[in-house]
């Protein structure tokens, strides 16, 4: 299924190298596992104080102890919870998030609710309370873990697919706003990336349709992308850290894709 050329070399160093963030403070939602813990290390790395904020509290308190931050355990479609997080925030990844797959006229109304809620709405209402400390120090970055499914659609994935074009629309908006005060705003739209919320799904569509895992991830996942692997949590975080940096103050506005040629067809 991978091949050498494909895979990630050995010792993948990350995404710190040339970015110096010493003296900010970074908050990651999602922080605890997947690409959200990634970004927490890679952050830290860099030398950014982290905010962790997860619904898990254990999880988040383990992340944040790894690289001297700070958890926050949050349910993030609790509006009142997420008012009480920091604000004085330099750079705010969004990462949270979370799956549902079913055909639209089978997809719980509550569950697709609560998916806007915490990858659209939480999102929004953290731009608005940390948004004037960037302004007013004229420095700010906001990075959106968006999605391939951020860009376009599959089928039985309504509720992401929704979500996550709302996230993308959201981070355009706040670019345009946020550039006469030096704060930029872009996506990281990765394609499926190697995270409990992927390994979940694979799983059940191995179940579902009696063949393995190898398969699934072969001929199901990964059948539009030309590079036939799982992407790494590193190399999301990578990115995310590398929007950061000194090189990058004009992007703004973007979807940097991480998608494998997935969108070159």
């Amino acid at each position: 299924m991978t091949s050498e050329s494909d895979a990630v070399p050995a010792g993948f160093p990350g995404g710190s190298q040339g970015v110096d963030l010493r003296g900010r403070t970074a908050l990651v939602t999602g922080g605890a596992g997947g690409i959200g813990r990634a970004c927490v290390q890679a952050l830290a790395e860099a030398g950014a104080f982290v905010h962790v904020v997860d619904l898990d509290g254990s999880a988040a308190e383990e992340a944040a102890r790894a690289v001297g931050g700070r958890a926050h355990a949050v349910d993030l479609a609790d509006a009142g919870a997420v008012h009480g997080l920091p604000r004085a925030v330099d750079v705010l990844v969004n990462s949270a998030g979370l799956q549902h797959v079913a055909p639209l006229e089978e997809l719980p109304p509550e569950r697709f609710e609560l998916m806007q809620k915490v990858m659209v709405t939480a999102p929004f209402l953290l731009l608005r309370q940390c948004l004037p400390h960037m302004y007013a120090g004229s420095w700010g970055r906001i990075v959106n873990i968006s999605s391939v499914h951020g860009l376009r659609a599959s089928p039985y994935k309504s509720a992401y697919v929704a979500a996550k074009h709302g996230l993308e629309g959201l981070s355009k908006a706040a670019a345009l706003e946020g550039a006469p005060h030096g704060v930029t705003s872009n996506c990281v739209s990765p394609g499926y990336v190697r995270t409990p919320l992927v390994e979940g799904q694979i799983a059940a569509q191995a179940a579902a349709h009696g063949i393995a895992p190898g398969e699934v991830v072969a001929d199901v996942l990964l059948s539009r992308s030309a590079i036939k692997r799982l992407i790494e949590p590193e190399e999301v975080a990578a990115a995310v850290v590398w929007l950061c940096g000194p090189h990058t103050g004009f992007v703004t506005g973007a979807s940097l894709s991480l998608d494998g040629g997935w969108g070159a067809h």
